[in-house]
């Protein structure tokens, strides 16, 4: 028996993925969790044979979440599912330990493919994922400037192309103003731009932030 545990804020969606292993005989979702501390305390008391995370959670994000859980249970299928387009996270989900990624429009017939993929030892990824992961490894001196970012600096670049001010960023994050605010100036650095302006149009150009 593939032993499940869903992480997931959403109650609809941890109940919509309860509902497509209802009827498999061979797993079943014994543990949910909404929050990161509430994952790690499950995966850190309960032995479980995969994972299913979503990419955005309150506070500490999905990615963080991800490589603790690799740091401490190396062997441990992470299976991401999100809401966000491949384009957006995939890379850095695969980079950071994940087995497979998979958008929230997945159907429940591919879900259960994958479960069993990451479970027998696989990675489950798409035909395009598989292609840029490739593509990566033959290019790997020459990464587009985001690629060049850490998780949080990518997460708070998104947050202002999306048009977030530094203080919404701070509290969405739990974070100090400054703290943000260093991160920001470190970005422009990195990315060798100016201002928010540019963040939003680099951001739009490269298809990281969701239409606008």
């Amino acid at each position: 028996m593939i032993k499940i545990l869903v992480a997931d804020d959403h109650p609809m969606i941890r109940r919509g993925i309860k509902q497509a292993i209802t009827d498999e005989a061979d797993m079943k979702v014994v543990g949910e969790a909404q929050t990161a501390q509430q994952i790690l305390d499950l995966v850190r008391t309960i032995e479980w044979d995969v994972v299913i995370l979503d990419v955005s959670m309150p506070g500490r994000n999905g990615l963080e979440v991800l490589k603790e859980i690799k740091r401490e249970h190396p062997t441990l299928p992470v299976l991401i599912l999100s809401m966000h387009p491949e384009e957006q996270f995939a890379m850095r989900a695969v980079r950071a330990g994940a087995s497979g990624y998979l958008t929230k429009e997945v159907s429940p017939e591919e879900l259960l493919a994958a479960i069993r993929k990451v479970c027998s030892g696989g990675k489950y990824l798409t035909l395009s994922l598989a292609e840029r992961l490739v593509e990566e490894l033959a290019a790997a001196s020459d990464r587009i400037s985001h690629e060049n970012l850490s998780d949080r600096e990518y997460e708070i670049l998104r947050f202002l192309a999306e048009g977030k001010t530094v203080s919404q960023i701070a509290e969405r994050l739990f974070l100090s103003v400054k703290t943000v605010s260093t991160y920001r100036m470190r970005i422009l650095e990195k990315m060798n731009l100016k201002n928010n302006a540019e963040i939003i149009r680099y951001a739009v150009q490269q298809r990281l932030i969701d239409e606008l």
